[in-house]
């Protein structure tokens, strides 16, 4: 399954962020993966797509600190299939790939 993200990478110049193709091998782990419907811009997001402070602590990244989705699959005990899910903050776009995906797969605690 391939899906759109926007995803920041570093380069000796600087960093750059642009639309790439990924797959679920290309998330980071978790046990809860989501399909993604809603984010939001926000300021630290704006900063993070802009370089202009370091928010984005490795590389590459998925920016997008919230999500708003549905869960497509997991094996954790407190989510299944077809739940409504809320996430903000947790790491996402700093450490943790974030919203700025189709597809999202993070850690259900």
């Amino acid at each position: 399954m391939n899906f759109s993200a926007v995803v920041i990478e570093k380069t000796e110049t600087g960093q750059n962020a642009g639309l790439r193709s990924l797959t679920l091998a290309d998330l980071m782990d978790g046990d809860v993966t989501i399909d993604v419907s809603h984010s939001s811009v926000n300021y630290k997001d704006a900063l993070a797509l802009t370089g202009r402070a370091p928010v984005v602590r490795r590389f590459p990244m998925v920016p997008g600190i919230d999500m708003a989705g549905t869960v497509s699959a997991s094996s954790h005990p407190d989510f299944k299939i077809g739940d409504a899910v809320l996430l903000n903050g947790w790491g996402v776009g700093e450490t943790h790939f974030g919203a700025y995906s189709q597809v999202a797969r993070v850690k259900g605690e």
